[in-house]
């Protein structure tokens, strides 16, 4: 009885085992060209099989069959061991959809038929396939920090831009342009400003959106991300001036960070040259920060760079502002950073235009002979320009009318520390203007050596002092003397003074 048993178990094993072979020995297609959807070169379409055991070809071309638009197609069969080429008589076209069918029936050279039969399609038809969004970046509810980030969409077609632009929106509104790339199928949207921080957005793509063949993509795409996770306020660290040469000096605000008065604080010594520096916490937004800093009683402000870093911000005046002005430097609250948070604070700063390389040339004073012809006595006079109308004794005695007499006139000038006066300024602008037609004089030289009154005015030894060569008529006529020198007095650092100097006096 054992023996009996231990026979029937082998013949168990060997039909399990048998059963296995012909299990892994199936009669399958394995690959197939041109695969399915659409196709849009008809011309260049493979139709083929690729088989799992080598088939019997009469068997397998029995039961071939390939349509288009339900219209049987005649053709050649190309074998190459285990691979089946069909060869279309006349060449596939546009517009039609074709069949491929394989019966059941076909088997292998083994005997083994197929399990079931091979059916499959394929379009050159543009409307047998629609376009899909296959991914977008950012992904759905996705959390975004850079705000220049730019939002791509891969597609399983190419689309035109055309109808890209007409069937993509965001929510909220978002202006920025779009490209495509890798053959049209993606497309990326660059914003042209920065995303909105802290806010939702939705980005919609309608089904109107079609493809390079007209094909929509049915349904609507729609996908949400989150931008900003940035809360941090941002505030002004310091404001100061920065000299010429780079020298950074702080200035102190008139009031405090938080509003409340201190003593008055004046920041002087201010030079013409002299730019702002603005320094903030964190990195924040130029157009903000030009709109919300002004200067009250001076020049407009210029934004002329970033100093060094993404938080600094250098500015400077649109023009020298007057000297010996005051005026009131204000940052307003409301300087947005890239987050959208914005500063809470007002800074105030007073500031004094007192620098003493700033400070514009101006008349001290002149000094003329009252007997040029004396050699040893040229009898002078001074006239300060503090003076009001004092009187010239210019007579007949001294200065016989309607004669010419050379003579000289010495001006004597205040000017910033280490300048010195534009000559050719001088003789530009300056000259004698009387009523009644009271004198005229004519310069000829202008010198600052080798002067006529060796000693200076006293008191004024540390002005300089210009002397004009030239010839003087008087008149037996009275009236007023006005030494004038008009706006455009400049110095060799570059002041210049936009007033008119005038030292009236009265012969």
């Amino acid at each position: 009885m054992k023996k009996y048993l231990f026979i029937l178990l082998l013949i168990c094993v060997f039909f399990i085992i048998s059963c296995d072979i012909l299990r892994f020995s199936a009669f399958e297609v394995i690959s197939w060209t041109p695969g399915d959807g659409y196709h849009f070169e008809p011309e260049n379409i493979i139709v083929s099989l690729q088989f799992s055991n080598k088939p019997h070809k009469e068997s397998v071309e029995k039961y071939f069959s390939f349509n288009g638009n339900g219209n049987s197609i005649k053709g050649e069969y190309l074998w190459e061991e285990k691979n089946l080429t069909f060869i279309p008589q006349t060449p596939l076209e546009k517009n039609t959809d074709y069949k491929i069918n394989l019966s059941a029936e076909a088997r292998d050279l083994e005997g083994i038929s197929m399990d079931e039969a091979f059916i499959r399609a394929f379009s050159t038809r543009p409307d047998a396939n629609h376009p899909v969004v296959l991914s977008c970046y950012p992904s759905l509810y996705e959390k975004i920090n850079d705000p220049e980030m730019r939002v791509k969409l891969e597609f399983s077609l190419p689309v035109t831009l055309k109808s890209l632009y007409e069937s993509s929106s965001f929510n909220p509104s978002m202006t920025g342009f779009w490209s495509l790339e890798n053959n049209d199928k993606s497309a990326i949207f660059t914003p042209s400003e920065p995303w909105q921080q802290n806010n939702r957005y939705e980005i919609i793509i309608s089904s109107s959106l079609t493809d390079i063949n007209g094909r929509n993509i049915r349904k609507e795409f729609k996908s949400i991300f989150n931008t900003g996770t940035d809360h941090e306020l941002p505030y002004l660290l310091n404001v100061s001036r920065v000299t010429k040469n780079g020298e950074i000096i702080e200035l102190l605000p008139d009031k405090n960070f938080f509003g409340a008065a201190e003593l008055p604080v004046e920041n002087s010594g201010w030079e013409k040259e002299d730019k702002i520096l603005l320094i903030f916490s964190k990195p924040v937004d130029s157009l903000s920060v030009k709109n919300l800093i002004s200067a009250e009683n001076a020049p407009g402000l210029i934004l002329e760079s970033l100093y060094r870093f993404e938080t600094d911000f250098l500015f400077k005046f649109e023009k020298i502002p007057v000297y010996n002005n005051r005026f009131t430097l204000k940052i307003k609250p409301g300087i947005r950073d890239s987050a959208g948070n914005v500063t809470k604070n007002e800074y105030v700063y007073k500031v004094f235009f007192n620098g003493k390389f700033s400070k514009p040339p101006e008349l001290a004073g002149i000094r003329l002979p009252l007997a040029p012809q004396n050699e040893e006595n040229f009898d002078p006079i001074f006239i300060s320009a503090d003076s009001l109308y004092q009187i010239i004794p210019i007579t007949d005695d001294n200065y016989p009318s309607k004669d010419i007499i050379s003579t000289w006139i010495e001006i004597y000038f205040i000017t910033a520390e280490g300048a010195s006066i534009d000559l050719f300024s001088v003789m530009e602008n300056f000259r004698i203007d009387t009523s009644n037609n009271v004198l005229t004089f004519s310069p000829r030289i202008i010198k600052t050596n080798n002067f006529n009154f060796q000693e200076p005015q006293a008191g004024l030894e540390n002005l300089q002092r210009v002397e004009i060569n030239g010839n003087l008529i008087n008149t037996t006529n009275y009236g007023i003397v006005n030494f004038m020198i008009s706006s455009g007095l400049k110095d060799s650092l570059g002041n210049r003074n936009e007033k008119s100097l005038i030292i009236p006096a009265i012969k």
